[in-house]
C-alpha cells in the first residue's frame, strides 16, 4: 500500500471544515492500510500520532504562524520530504512545495476565489487563485469535494477534468447525531440560550460568502411576530465580514441574535439537533460540511440551492434563495410545519448516513496510487 505523507500544518487549532477534514482523514485512510504520516506542529504531535499509522513528523516554528507557514512549506517541508521518502505528498490546503521531489496530491475546497471573488479579501483571493492554478498545473492530481467544484473549475480555472477526484466529505456519526436532552441543555447553556428557548442556529465562519447578514434579515422577518420567537444564534469563528453588525443592530431588540463564537466540538450535535431548524443560506460552497453535519444530528436544515449544496441536502432538507424574502418565506413554513419537519429530520439521517469518511479514504487512495504510477 502507499505511503502517504500529509501537511497538516496549515490545521488551525479551532478546528473548522479543513480542519476536521483532515483529522478525520487521517484515521480513516489508516483503517484502509495506508501507511500515512502526519506533518503537524508541536501542539498535534499527541493527537495525529494515535490516529496515524506512523509517528508524526514535527515542523519547525516557522510553521506555527500563519504567513511564515507559507515560508516553512517552501523552504523546510522539501527538507522534510527527503529525509521521510514518501510515495506521495498530500497538501491539503490548496498550497504545495514548488521544489518537492515526490508526487504531489492537492485538496482545492472549492473555486469561489474565481467565481465570487468580492466574497474574499484582497489579499486572499489573488493568493488563492495563484495557488489554484499552481496546483491544477504542478500536481499529479487534485482532490476536490464535490462535483460541482470539479466542474466550477473546469469551467473557471481551465481545470483538466481527468486529473480532478471528487471526495465527498463524511460525517463522524460517533459526535454527529442525534443529541441527548443533556446535550440539548449543555448546548443552550454554551451559546447563552435560557433553558427550553426555541433557537434558529446557524454553524459556520462569519464570512462573507455565508451570507450572514441576509439570514439576519430573513430571521427577523419570520419570527418578529410569533408570541415566542425563536432567537438566532450564531455559532463560528469571526471572519472578516464587517455587514454583519449593522444587519444585527437592525433587529427588535425584542428578538435576540446571539454570537458564542467558536463552540468546542462536544457542543456541536446538541446545537444542530436542538435547533427548530439549522439555517444555512450560503452563497457557494466547496462542499457544505455544517450542512452534512445538522443532517446526521436529525436537523431540520433550510439552506440554498447553490454549488454542491443540493449534491449534499438531495430531498432530505429544505431550500430557499439568498436573499432575506425567500429566507423568511421557507423558515416561515417550516416554523408552522410540524409535521414536514419531522419528515425533514428522519430523511436528513437517512442521507447522512450515504456520506462517510472510508467512502472518502478510498477516494484518496486512488488520488495517491495514480499520482505514484504517474511519475514511475
Amino acid at each position: 500500500m502507499v505511503r502517504v505523507l500529509i501537511d497538516a500544518t496549515a490545521v488551525p487549532a479551532n478546528r473548522g471544515g479543513v480542519g476536521r477534514y483532515v483529522d478525520e482523514l487521517v484515521p480513516a485512510l489508516t483503517k484502509l492500510g495506508v501507511r500515512t504520516q502526519v506533518a503537524c506542529r508541536p501542539p498535534d504531535a499527541e493527537f495525529y500520532a494515535a490516529r496515524s499509522a506512523l509517528d508524526p513528523v514535527i515542523s519547525g516554528r516557522l510553521a506555527d504562524h500563519p504567513a511564515a507557514r507559507l515560508v516553512w512549506e517552501q523552504v523546510e517541508l522539501p527538507r522534510l520530504v527527503n529525509r521521510v521518502r514518501p510515495d506521495v505528498l498530500h497538501s491539503p490546503h490548496y498550497t504545495e512545495p514548488i521544489l518537492s521531489r515526490v508526487p504531489g496530491v492537492v485538496t482545492l475546497h472549492d473555486a469561489t476565489f474565481f467565481t465570487d471573488e468580492a466574497l474574499h479579501s484582497r489579499v486572499k483571493g489573488p493568493f488563492f487563485r495563484s495557488a489554484t492554478k499552481l496546483a491544477l498545473r504542478r500536481a499529479e492530481c487534485c482532490i476536490v469535494p464535490s462535483q460541482a467544484t470539479a466542474d466550477e473549475l473546469v469551467r473557471v480555472a481551465n481545470a483538466d477534468p481527468e486529473r480532478l477526484i471528487v471526495a465527498h466529505h463524511g460525517v463522524d456519526t460517533d459526535t454527529f447525531r442525534p443529541p441527548s436532552a443533556q446535550q440539548r441543555a449543555d448546548a443552550a447553556a454554551a451559546v447563552g440560550l435560557a433553558p427550553e428557548q426555541p433557537y434558529v442556529a446557524f454553524l459556520g465562519t462569519l464570512e462573507p460568502r455565508k451570507n450572514v447578514p441576509a439570514l439576519i434579515a430573513g430571521w427577523s422577518a419570520a419570527v418578529a411576530s410569533r408570541p415566542n420567537p425563536p432567537a438566532l444564534v450564531l455559532a463560528g469563528g469571526a471572519g472578516w465580514d464587517d455587514t454583519i453588525e449593522a444587519a444585527a443592530r437592525d433587529v427588535d431588540p425584542r428578538l435576540r441574535v446571539l454570537r458564542p463564537g467558536y463552540l468546542p466540538l462536544e457542543h456541536l450535535a446538541g446545537l444542530l439537533g436542538g435547533a427548530e431548524v439549522v439555517c444555512y443560506p450560503s452563497l457557494f460552497e466547496g462542499f457544505g460540511l455544517p450542512v452534512l453535519e445538522a443532517m446526521a444530528c436529525g436537523g431540520v436544515v433550510l439552506t440554498s440551492r447553490r454549488g454542491p449544496l443540493p449534491e449534499v441536502g438531495g430531498d432530505a432538507v429544505q431550500y430557499c434563495d439568498v436573499d432575506a424574502p425567500s429566507i423568511a418565506a421557507e423558515l416561515t413554513a417550516l416554523l408552522d410545519n410540524p409535521s414536514r419537519c419531522a419528515e425533514l429530520r428522519a430523511a436528513a439521517l437517512r442521507r447522512a448516513a450515504e456520506f462517510t469518511w472510508s467512502a472518502c479514504a478510498e477516494r484518496h487512495v486512488v488520488a495517491y496510487e495514480r499520482a505514484s504510477v504517474t511519475t514511475k
